[in-house]
């Protein structure tokens, strides 16, 4: 590999502000921020406003709404298996 130009693989400490969860993963990220872990050592930060901790699809409280009443419409159109 060249030397100077890949950014620096690091540490980086997510935090899911909506459910509070926080998450320690290696990434390239550049962040400003810095916030100490339980560990006691001290990782660069960044804020998430969602993610797999808090979106619906991962936690189980999606709600599919039919919209128009499409469901209804392609009934009518092709006709309701029995």
């Amino acid at each position: 590999m060249k030397k100077d130009i890949h950014p620096e693989y690091r540490e980086v400490l997510f935090h899911d502000a909506s459910a509070e969860k926080f998450f320690l993963i290696r990434s390239t990220l550049e962040t400003t921020q810095t916030k100490e872990w339980e560990d006691g050592k001290t990782y660069p930060y960044y804020p998430l406003d969602i993610s797999s901790a808090s979106h619906p699809f991962y936690t189980g409280k999606q709600k599919i709404i039919d919209t128009g009443g499409r469901v209804q419409k392609f009934e009518e159109r092709f006709g309701k298996k029995k």
